[in-house]
């Protein structure tokens, strides 16, 4: 004989949840509406004690400060998800480590389209390697950020991404980018190789703003 509705719903339940599609439970979702009674009851409490403490006055203090909090936090969730969709300002690229340069270039680069993998934990220091749809291959590595300052980039040649004299070897087309400037040698060494591309600090503030590597000359074809 079939069990009851009862055993029925349990037993369904149950494959549901050895699935994975059942939901979350109470007490998976109990933590997130104890936050958010929190968020919500804190500033009315807030209000509630200034309005005793101050009257009318503190209560219009509160307000104030409720607002000025409120926008503070909006502006940060707006600046967070800009830079998680590969957009920085200039000042925000200047106060990135070695680290926040590698994933600054890696959104930029998913933001543009390609498909990136981060080699840093293999090759020991920043790298990349990326891929678009049209199969263009890119070894992106980077100029420790603490060396930015050691050349001037208004006395220095300008080193945009630009072609190498010579073609690759390889499919691969070669980036080195640097929060600074290249130097002159820089620039000869990187001529005198095969499918390397130099991105100094102007060019990376062009692509943080929304340019594609594109617009700053990579090669439309692969190598």
């Amino acid at each position: 004989m079939p069990g009851s509705r009862r055993s029925q719903r349990q037993r369904a339940v149950s494959e549901l949840r050895a699935q994975g599609r059942y939901g979350p439970e109470l007490r998976d979702v109990l933590p997130a509406f104890v936050g958010l009674g929190l968020a919500v009851l804190a500033p009315v409490l807030l209000l509630v004690w200034l309005y005793r403490a101050l009257g009318v006055g503190g209560l219009v203090l509160g307000l104030v400060l409720a607002t000025a909090a409120g926008t503070a936090v909006i502006r940060l969730r707006r600046a967070v998800a800009r830079r998680r969709g590969g957009h920085y300002t200039a000042a925000e690229l200047a106060r990135l480590n070695d680290q926040g340069l590698t994933v600054a270039a890696a959104r930029m680069l998913r933001r543009d389209g390609w498909r990136v993998v981060d080699l840093t934990v293999e090759r020991g220091s920043p790298r990349l390697y990326a891929r678009d749809r049209r199969g263009r291959e890119l070894d992106v590595a980077f100029r420790p950020v603490s060396t930015a300052g050691e050349n001037d980039v208004g006395a220095s040649r300008p080193a945009p991404l630009r072609d190498a004299g010579r073609p690759s070897v390889d499919r691969l087309t070669r980036v080195v980018i640097h929060l600074g400037g290249f130097s002159r040698a820089d620039v000869i060494w990187a001529s005198r190789q095969g499918g390397v591309h130099l991105l100094d600090g102007r060019q990376l503030q062009r692509w943080a703003s929304g340019e594609s590597l594109d617009d700053l000359g990579l090669p439309p074809q692969s190598r």
